[in-house]
């Protein structure tokens, strides 16, 4: 059997590396988009589904992948800037952190799950001692399962992985071959490449690469411009992730001295991939109201990603209807190095005709969607 993954995002590459470890003949196809989700990633792993999540066991089941899968590349001798640093949930509103707290130690009790750790409440004063930048009258709730990774060299690191093990790659723009029948294969630069599986992990562009067979999926482009700040002078490697309880901003820490700042979420900015003056500025405002030891901070780098967004908020994993030999993987959202791995992974086992070992059901790429 010969399978094609369009994109070499994390999700891609996570399907080249799962088939090719299988001695699945696999060609992965990458087109180099300028703003590709996965470079432009802030790098933070939370290990648990958030309220409201249509399907938490797959959630749940990706949190327990991602230390395996990185495990098994570090032998590979191949680097992901991975790390099990724990994180913190923190805020000052007691009330609201003694909630999460409850939810999160009910999670970490579930049988078989290992994903979370040992929850903990830190006192106010805490987070402040463990990263250094919050506020002194800020509490929390520890969480020794968040991780941070590099989105670019973890996929880098999996193509090699898959390269190792005989897949090959083609670079170039994708068009899908086929009809109403199926799919057939995918021509690249001119050339046509048969395959009797086709998984289209194209991020942003899934859309597009799909609607000339006349499949629409609800996926769309949403802009999150990042910020990465430098302190000099200051360790940051062992700083845990944060998330500010109650929102969606987050600040995690790479080695030597650089920290991430959570990035905009800009649903109408289509593929301009450009970072803005109003998208960095709000950025770093925000950084710095919620971390005020930021202040004096560098502003080290700016990275855009046009993360691939579902019009529901679901991300989109399945064969659509009347196109067989396909598997559309996509839709992560701002959860792509969180979930991306794994879904990549389920994606491997869809195109392969085998159980995904998971529900999929709300994650239909023909369910009913919002219009847009």
């Amino acid at each position: 059997m010969r399978v094609i993954v369009v994109g070499a995002g994390i999700v891609g590459a996570s399907a080249a590396y799962h088939l090719a470890k299988r001695g699945v003949p696999t060609t992965l196809v990458d087109a180099r988009l300028r703003g590709a989700a996965t470079p432009a990633g802030a790098g933070i792993v939370f290990p648990w589904p958030f309220p409201g999540d249509p399907a938490p066991d797959f959630a749940l089941q990706a949190a327990e992948h991602l230390p395996a899968l990185m495990r098994d590349l570090a032998d590979d001798g191949l680097p992901t800037g991975y790390a099990r640093t724990g994180g913190m949930s923190v805020g000052t509103d007691t009330d609201a952190l003694d909630a999460e707290y409850g939810m999160l130690a009910d999670l970490a009790r579930r049988p078989g799950y290992t994903g979370l750790g040992e929850v903990a409440r830190l006192e106010r004063g805490e987070p402040a001692r463990r990263f250094p930048v919050l506020p002194e009258d800020t509490a929390g709730v520890w969480v020794p399962g968040m991780a941070r990774l590099d989105g670019a060299r973890t996929a880098a690191a999996l193509v090699d992985a898959a390269e190792q093990r005989g897949a090959r790659r083609a670079a170039g723009d994708a068009a899908l071959i086929g009809g109403a029948s199926g799919v057939t294969g995918v021509r690249v630069g001119g050339t046509d490449l048969p395959a009797d599986a086709v998984i289209v992990a194209a991020g942003a562009w899934t859309a597009p690469l799909l609607a000339p067979l006349g499949v629409r999926v609800p996926v769309y482009p949403m802009r999150g411009q990042i910020v990465h700040a430098a302190l000099p002078g200051r360790a940051t490697r062992d700083w845990p992730a944060v998330r500010f309880a109650g929102g969606t901003h987050y600040m995690l820490a790479f080695p030597p001295d650089r920290v991430v700042l959570s990035g905009t979420r800009e649903p109408d900015a289509g593929f301009d991939a450009r970072a803005t003056v109003g998208g960095v500025a709000r950025v770093l405002a925000d950084a710095v109201g919620l971390a005020p030891g930021l202040e004096g901070a560098t502003v080290a780098e700016t990275r855009v990603g046009l993360r691939p967004a579902a019009r529901d908020g679901r991300q989109i994993l399945g064969t659509p209807a009347g196109l067989p030999g396909v598997v559309v993987a996509t839709g992560l959202g701002a959860n792509g190095l969180t979930l991306g791995p794994y879904q990549g992974a389920v994606a491997a086992r869809l195109a392969l005709g085998e159980d995904p070992g998971c529900d999929l059901a709300p994650f239909h790429p023909d369910r009913p969607v919002p219009a847009e």
